[in-house]
């Protein structure tokens, strides 16, 4: 894997059609396209989600279906302008029926989301669920423990928070979400 690392692309542009090209895992076998994210070089937020779904896998861009509303009108609240973020996944294909990712599928994925960081190199990073957590803050974060609370990914400090998708079946979560992104907002002016 760390041959791969060194050989991939430094800047987003490239990273992205690499991506796009990508077999590292079975995940490519059924896409119609990779989701390599999207957003500025200069973004002082990164969010990392968990994996694109149907909606994203069909225009290859992350947070497209009902999640992604959700997190739009979260971002608005919180002031966080989504074409001043860059926004990701922990990977970049769609499992099958939206399915959580296998650990050897993000692990195929890290290279990337390695070098988008080292390309990006933001001032936060939010994990949005429990899968973005667990792949920067190790196999055993759980939510709970970590949600609205500062931790580190080498020197970038990261905050948990609740995927979007959580709220479609729980309204009462998008109040600490939209908290959880205030908190990020704040962090990443004031540094």
């Amino acid at each position: 894997m760390e041959v791969r690392k060194r050989s991939l692309p430094a800047d987003l542009d490239g990273l992205a059609v690499r991506i796009r090209r990508c077999t590292w895992c079975e995940l490519h076998v059924a896409r119609h396209r990779a989701v390599p994210g999207e957003g500025p070089r200069t973004a002082r937020i990164l969010l990392l989600g968990e994996a694109p779904g149907r909606q994203e896998d069909a225009v290859g861009r992350p947070f497209q279906g009902a999640a992604g509303k959700i997190l739009d009108d979260a971002m608005a609240r919180a002031g966080i302008p989504r074409r001043r973020t860059f926004i990701t996944n922990v990977v970049k294909c769609r499992p099958p029926g939206n399915r959580r990712p296998r650990a050897q599928e993000a692990a195929a994925c890290r290279p990337y989301l390695l070098a988008q960081l080292a390309a990006v190199r933001p001032r936060v990073i939010v994990a949005l669920g429990e899968t973005a957590a667990r792949n920067l803050l190790g196999p055993r974060t759980s939510l709970p423990n970590v949600r609205g609370r500062w931790s580190r990914t080498g020197e970038t400090p990261v905050i948990a928070t609740y995927h979007p998708a959580a709220i479609l079946y729980n309204r009462r979560l998008f109040r600490r979400l939209i908290a959880d992104l205030r908190k990020a907002r704040m962090r990443a002016e004031a540094t």
